[in-house]
């Protein structure tokens, strides 16, 4: 399944909160690969940095290094030891900024710190 058939088969409104993130991600990281991963749009460059998911009533958009990631508008939840999300109600909700900035900022700890997906093998 492509992207494109991915966001075809959402609600009206997810699709187009889906097609608004994937533009912004497009611009913030050209570079950036996108495909269907663990049944979802994911964006790889030097590794996976963000992810897209539909949900009933809203879209998801995630950060694999999410803790690491500067959040000063408090936008990204969760509780897990890396991963942060976002739940986008409407098209129009959409922090264009603050995710264009965030994104910038995942390309860049991928870049310096590599594939977050791999385990590093801890000295001695």
């Amino acid at each position: 399944m492509t992207v494109e058939e991915y966001t075809a088969k959402q609600p009206a409104a997810q699709a187009e909160t889906i097609r608004r993130l994937r533009a912004i991600v497009r611009e913030a990281a050209p570079k950036a690969v996108e495909s269907i991963k663990w049944g979802q749009p994911v964006y790889e460059q030097d590794g996976p940095f963000a992810f897209i998911k539909a949900a009933s009533k809203h879209v998801t958009f995630g950060f694999w290094r999410g803790t690491e990631i500067p959040d000063p508008k408090g936008l990204l939840e969760g509780s897990g030891g890396q991963m942060r999300h976002m739940k986008i109600l409407a098209a129009s909700g959409i922090p264009r900024a603050s995710v264009r900035s965030m994104v910038r900022a995942a390309v860049k700890l991928n870049r310096e710190k590599g594939d977050p997906t791999r385990r590093r093998r801890s000295a001695g």
